[in-house]
């Protein structure tokens, strides 16, 4: 049943849940008692909540029904999702700071939310939330030594080429170790009637795995200074060889028949039935689209390695993603916080990390065992140290323009070279609005 959640139900509401907590002896008490007490400060008379989030996140483990219905039930308070365009999800949402009306909450990645979202002006910092001290690493969430962020994992995103391990076995296939190798098993794979690479670039922000992956190996393994010359104004984008040559390897996938033809109309959320269906081998993209094709999949065998511009390339690895935050104008802010601490009790916390097979960023929450994949990926590259932070972890402005640029490029309205050209003169305009030295 729907109530309002107002200051003068806190006194029936917290004997309600002291009388649950005794008739069933649970844990839970202590964690129900805070809940409650945050019951008798709220002030907020919300019926429900506004949860925003781009369509792509929609597999989020934050966005269940059953997750929303469990929290009304304790609360009366109703989850309601607002589902942005992926491809306009930035621009919604710095309209919706920009006049006022935010959401209650957010899902979005805490590294774009500072420079997109503008964090530190317009979102809630969360240090001293009663969930707070029990963080294992605060840095998973934090900007400029704050927590903004709510997680329950501490997993990074790691991301290169998806692959079906399946398909690479049946046709007698190895990893591929650079360029050159990577083109034969394209051959192989498309002679066998399979797309060789799923390209779903109708969602810009998917196409730029491939050259964020190799651009931040590059910098690491031969120009160490690469990036801070760049952020200084001492050298541009299209001045790197190495960038275009990475970009033009990419659109050389497109252009040489190993993809799907129609790369600008096939969208992200086509990605999961392409694998489970076995009609794409290999994906630019992270860990996460491989636990989104297991969920619906077990059966399905799939593995990760890195972008192969060059041999023996480092795996990428994104900032976290997935966090919610609470921005400073929602009309709602404690109750937004209330549903952060119905995550954050050890029911609910302990049933996601074991849902989404996570590292647990909590510490009284248990990491599950992981799943081989996951598994393989920290005995691969995560112990012997052969990541790499992605390339857009070192920009200091929105790099959302990039994505439409590549898009450009698949149009056959841009060459490479043009594109870091482009990019030059609109990364130049962003660094002199932020008022950065050497622009």
């Amino acid at each position: 049943m729907r109530i309002r959640w107002i200051r003068a139900l806190g006194g029936l509401l917290l004997a309600a849940a002291l009388l649950a907590a005794t008739a069933c002896g649970s844990a839970e008490t202590v964690n129900l008692n805070a809940l409650s007490h945050e019951a008798e400060k709220a002030t907020d008379e919300a019926e429900t909540l506004e949860l925003a989030t781009m369509k792509s996140s929609l597999k989020s483990l934050f966005v269940d029904e059953a997750l929303f219905a469990e929290f009304e039930r304790q609360t009366g308070i109703r989850i309601n999702l607002q589902i942005l365009p992926s491809e306009q999800v930035t621009a919604v949402l710095q309209t919706k700071l920009a006049v006022g009306e935010p959401p209650d909450l957010i899902l979005y990645n805490l590294k774009t939310a500072a420079y997109e979202l503008n964090l530190e002006k317009n979102f809630e910092i969360l240090d001293e939330e009663p969930w707070a001290p029990r963080v294992r690493n605060r840095a998973a969430l934090s900007y400029n030594g704050h927590i903004y962020g709510f997680h329950v994992s501490q997993d990074t995103g790691l991301q290169g080429v998806v692959y079906n391990k399946k398909i690479f076995r049946d046709l007698g296939l190895e990893v591929p170790r650079d360029y050159h190798e990577l083109l034969a098993v394209c051959e192989k794979i498309k002679a066998a009637g399979i797309e060789p690479f799923f390209m779903p670039f109708k969602d810009a922000w998917a196409a730029h795995f491939w050259i964020s992956s190799a651009f931040a190996d590059y910098a690491k393994k031969n120009d160490p200074t690469l990036w801070d010359d760049l952020n200084a104004g001492k050298r541009g984008f299209a001045d790197i060889a190495a960038f275009v040559d990475i970009t033009q390897q990419q659109y050389d996938l497109f252009r040489k028949g190993y993809t799907n033809r129609n790369v600008l109309g096939d969208s992200y959320d086509m990605a999961v039935d392409k694998f489970i269906g076995h009609e794409a081998a290999m994906m630019t993209m992270g860990d996460w689209f491989i636990a989104n094709v297991v969920k619906e999949d077990p059966s399905m065998e799939l593995g990760l390695f890195p972008v192969p511009y060059a041999k023996n390339a480092d795996l990428a690895i994104s900032p976290l993603g997935g966090q919610l935050f609470i921005p400073k104008k929602s009309k709602h802010i404690g109750v937004a916080k209330r549903f952060l601490e119905f995550l954050a009790t050890q029911e609910q916390a302990q049933r996601l990390v074991n849902q989404g097979l996570y590292i647990s960023n909590l510490t009284d929450i248990s990491t599950p065992r992981l799943p081989l994949y996951k598994q393989e990926i920290v005995d691969g590259f995560m112990e012997p140290g052969r990541t790499v932070m992605s390339a857009e972890t070192n920009f200091l402005v929105d790099t959302g323009d990039i994505w439409k640029y590549l898009q450009e490029l698949f149009a056959g309205g841009l060459t490479a070279n043009e594109l870091w050209k482009k990019w030059d003169k609109r990364f130049a305009h962003l660094m002199r609005e932020r008022q950065m030295p050497g622009f």
